[in-house]
């Protein structure tokens, strides 16, 4: 099945950054929104919306109280552009936008709750 990876029963959770929803678990390699932090700094994200080990799931109401992940930043870039292109038929208009949106790229070190 393409795009399958399986999580097994080791320590995964679900964190918030930059107003999206990252499922991670320690060692994985992931890339969010922008962050102002320097290369080879560490993070400590503790928006955790849930966490599980083993057979232990706790959900938050928002945020697990206590829990923590914590990463470290790899690198910072820019993703591959993206291609926007208004066109109005008959109208003898058209208009040809690009974006490329910033991101950090962030592994997993640690996962407590």
């Amino acid at each position: 099945m393409a795009g399958y990876y399986c999580w097994g029963m080791a320590m995964q959770a679900v964190i918030v950054t930059g107003g999206k929803q990252y499922r991670v678990k320690e060692g994985l390699v992931l890339r969010v929104e922008k962050l102002e932090k320097a290369v080879g700094e560490a993070l400590v994200l503790d928006q955790v919306l849930m966490v599980s080990a083993d057979n232990d799931i706790r959900i938050g109401a928002p945020y697990v109280a206590g829990a923590k992940v914590t990463a470290e930043v790899i690198s910072h870039g820019r993703a591959k552009k993206i291609h926007i292109l208004k066109f109005r038929r008959r109208k003898h208009s058209m208009k040809h936008m690009g974006h490329r949106q910033w991101f950090t790229e962030l592994k997993i070190t640690g996962i407590a709750a």
